[in-house]
């Protein structure tokens, strides 16, 4: 009996341990749009907010102001402090492409409209 009680403390002390640990499981947090440069590539200047929108999907957030400025934005929030974040903004006049700016680089045909 004397064993059997030693034994189970034993067990206690060792489950109650791993809870001292700090190796706790911290989730990664995205949020926003996630874009690759693949995907920034296919745009092209003259492109419709249709077109663009079929390409990227959804902006994140569009400028009450100012309907002709998209924004898209992806952010990685790690759970080790390990943090990302990237940007398009997305600018059309007359309801065309117009300009893109932000942590993306423009493909060198981005000037060259698609053929319609």
């Amino acid at each position: 009996m004397n064993k059997v009680v030693q034994i189970l403390v034993v067990i206690g002390l060792l489950a109650s341990l791993s809870a001292c640990s700090n190796v706790i499981y911290r989730i990664d947090v995205p949020q926003g749009n996630f874009l690759e440069q693949k995907d920034i590539d296919k745009l092209r200047v003259a492109m419709t907010k249709e077109q663009v929108k079929f390409v990227l999907g959804s902006p994140v957030a569009e400028n009450a102001f100012d309907n002709d400025t998209w924004h898209y934005f992806y952010s990685l929030k790690g759970g080790r402090g390990n943090n990302f974040q990237k940007q398009l903004i997305i600018e059309f006049k007359d309801n065309k492409l117009l300009d893109i700016s932000g942590d993306f680089a423009k493909h060198a045909d981005f000037d060259t409209p698609l053929d319609i």
